[in-house]
This record gives C-alpha cells, structure tokens and sequence, in this order.
C-alpha cells in the first residue's frame, strides 16, 4: 500500500479513466419505496458512487431485473447486472414503535462462478449483501483488500416480508478470509455480545455509532474515532459511503486509524443531502482536512 500524507493530492492513477476497475462492489441493488415511488439503493448504489466521486474506478456485480436503469443511477461505474424477474424490493414502514421493513420481493443468489475472472484481481473488493444473497464461498474468489458489510446475512423476514434480525451463521467461514469488517450497532440489533468473536476472528473490524463517529478495532485494541459535526438530513447509506472511504482510504496508507477518520468525514458529508447527492468528492474532503 502507498503512504501518504491524509491531505496528499489525489495521484494521478486516482483519477478516472477507462483501464480496469480498482474497486468493485458485489451485492443486490435495491428498489427503495417511496411516497413519490422509488429510489434505486443498496449497499452496491452508496459505495460505487463513493468511490466514483473519491478518484476510483468502481465496478458492481448485481442482480435486477432489466427496467432498472443502472446506468442513470450509476454514472461512470461499470456494471455487470445478471438477468432476474425482479429487483429486490424494500419499503421501510414508520409507526409508535420505530421502523419496520418489509421486503417486497428478493431477485436471486449471485455465486462465485458469477465473477469474470479478470475482477478476480480487482485491489479493493466490498460484499455488500442484503438479503442473504451473497454466499460465504465468495470472500475466497479475491486476492486484493476485501472489507465486508454484514447486514444481509444477518437479516430474516416472514411470509409477509416483514424483516428481523437473524444470527450471522456464516460468520466463522467469511471473517477469517476478509481484512476488514464493518459493522453497525443497528446491524447486531442492540446486543454487542458477538462483537468479540468478530473481533476475534477479522483483523480489522470497525463499528459504526453514527453521529458518534466510529469504533476501531485492531491487533486487540480499541480506538475511538471522533466525527465530524454535522447537520443531518438523510442518514440513508451512510454506512456504506464510510465503508467504502475506508477501504479505499486504507488501501492508500496501510493505516486503519487514518482511514476511519477520512470515512467518517466522508460519511459525514453524505448525511447533509438526500440520496446519494451529498456524498463528497476527494477535494471537498481534503480541504476540510486540510483545515484542521
């Protein structure tokens, strides 16, 4: 990995251009319900977009029906999306309780054998599933920094759709073979008890606590990561647009501390809009850290 300095200018092999991809994200892109109809989202929407506007060149293997027009959605990122009936489907429901999310529809399981040989080799890799989707075997396809985000192998739902939290069984075959973990204290609903297995078993891994910034851990010690302030607006997606600043972030400088506080910059920036809009480039970024 290069080191640098954390307000280093942008190297010219950073900056977009059309040679092979550098960052890939595999995982289902969704079809979020809205009032006025439809957002397109998943973890593959915030993290490629991320690394589009970080200087990267991101690719995404998906599965989605074919009405879904990725390109539009994912501008400067190439796209590998399989054939499926359907796109999967969420729709997230508010009452006196909190939020309840119902999955409408679920398109199907992307395999190992689904990823060209040729991304096999791509540096950085994030698995970024939503609905079980992604299977254990596919963390072993990569040689590069492959970082993890766990939510859809911990997520269940009934015959109506409705979703619960479900133990992450697959746990103790995908940490020993990824680098990176992230994690949110949403994703374990509550109950960090399993945190030190995971930690146990991943070199890195890393708990969001939003506006609170963000939890390292490594080579047994606990780091706190302070945020920076912020105004939110939408939260949707932040944990991905972290996820994939800190992969990229830490595949620059081999440092994961540096790394953290770069993605929580990032993440930061990309709460103050709706959507995807306001995740930041590389320069808003470094002209903010090069303020402090």
């Amino acid at each position: 990995m290069p080191n640098c300095s954390e307000n280093d200018p942008v190297p010219e092999t950073e900056k977009p251009s059309f040679r092979s991809p550098d960052f890939l994200v595999i995982g289902h892109v969704t079809r979020d319900l809205c009032p006025d109809g439809y957002r397109i989202g998943g973890t593959v929407t915030f993290a490629a977009i991320t690394a589009a506007r970080l200087g990267r060149r991101p690719a995404v293997l998906t599965r989605a029906a074919a009405d879904l027009p990725l390109a539009e959605a994912l501008p400067g990122v190439e796209i590998l999306c399989l054939p499926s009936p359907v796109t999967t489907t969420f729709e997230n429901v508010y009452g006196p309780t909190g939020r309840h999310q119902i999955v409408h529809a679920v398109a199907g399981p992307l395999r190992s054998s689904d990823v060209p040989p040729d991304w096999r080799r791509i540096p950085i890799v994030l698995l970024g599933p939503l609905v079980q989707e992604i299977g254990p075997d596919m963390v072993s396809c990569f040689d590069g920094l492959i970082g993890v985000t766990p939510q859809g192998w911990m997520r269940q739902w009934d015959a109506a759709g409705r979703v619960s939290s479900c133990p992450w069984d697959c746990a103790g075959h995908v940490l020993p073979a990824a680098d990176v973990l992230v994690l949110s204290e949403e994703d374990l609903g509550g109950d960090l008890t399993p945190l030190g297995e995971y930690v146990r078993l991943c070199p890195i891994v890393v708990l969001t606590t939003g506006w609170q910034g963000a939890t390292v851990f490594l080579k047994g010690e606990r780091y706190e990561v302070p945020p920076r302030p912020t105004h939110e607006v939408d939260p949707t997606g932040a944990g991905d647009v972290f996820t994939a600043a800190f992969l990229i972030r830490l595949e620059e400088t081999g440092d994961p501390l540096r790394a953290a506080r770069f993605a929580n910059v990032v993440a930061s920036f990309s709460v103050e809009q709706s959507g995807t809009a306001g995740i930041p480039t590389r320069a808003q970024v470094e002209k903010w850290l090069a303020a402090r």
